[in-house]
């Protein structure tokens, strides 16, 4: 059987991981999954979406207590289990701890998984915050910092100054070319050199 592709959409909270999911998965010849540490979080009971639970899961925004640790970690292993039955994945996450990402290097670099990166300025991802209602004001803020520490890319894209149409469709372009991935085993070697 064959492998599923994997597509790690990383980037800070309000930067249009969701959206440009759901344009990839109306685009993309083949049927890719969708997932991503919200819907691990959402499986929980609801009060740990409230402090002082919440703290435990990704409470600070750019920091995860124990419990976030093992969901994140968890739901790479469920991505790594798709792929390997052939499923083809598309992943919204937040590579806000170094960790999360180690264990995608060390999970992914065989794989075929491509790391991309979403950039978007501090002020739009401020004002996409505000904007929604379903945000803690100051988490892209928080993110922001941390989530594109320590991190080589397969392709990066500018959802602040591209529209999320032409966002996807230079994801779409950069997938056609048909290069292999490196981002991920980039990242294992240079870890695995220290």
């Amino acid at each position: 059987m064959d492998m599923g592709k994997v597509l790690f959409l990383n980037g800070a909270s309000s930067s249009g991981k969701s959206t440009l999911i759901k344009e990839l998965q109306a685009k993309l010849t083949d049927p890719y999954l969708e997932m991503g540490l919200d819907k691990f979080i959402w499986m929980l009971p609801k009060r740990y979406h409230n402090q002082p639970l919440w703290d435990d899961i990704l409470g600070k925004a750019d920091t995860a207590g124990a419990l976030g640790h093992q969901l994140v970690h968890a739901m790479h292993r469920a991505i790594y289990a798709l792929s390997h039955s052939g499923l083809n994945v598309l992943v919204d996450h937040v590579l806000v701890e170094p960790n999360w990402m180690l264990d995608c290097a060390r999970l992914f670099s065989d794989v075929e998984a491509y790391l991309i990166g979403l950039r978007c300025d501090l002020e739009i991802l401020e004002k996409r915050e505000k904007e929604r209602l379903d945000r803690t004001l100051g988490q892209a803020k928080a993110q922001f910092w941390k989530v594109h520490a320590y991190k080589s890319y397969d392709f990066e894209v500018n959802t602040g100054r591209y529209s999320a149409e032409e966002s996807v469709n230079q994801i779409l372009r950069f997938l056609q070319s048909n290069k292999k991935p490196m981002a991920l085993k980039k990242l294992l070697s240079i870890k695995d050199s220290t």
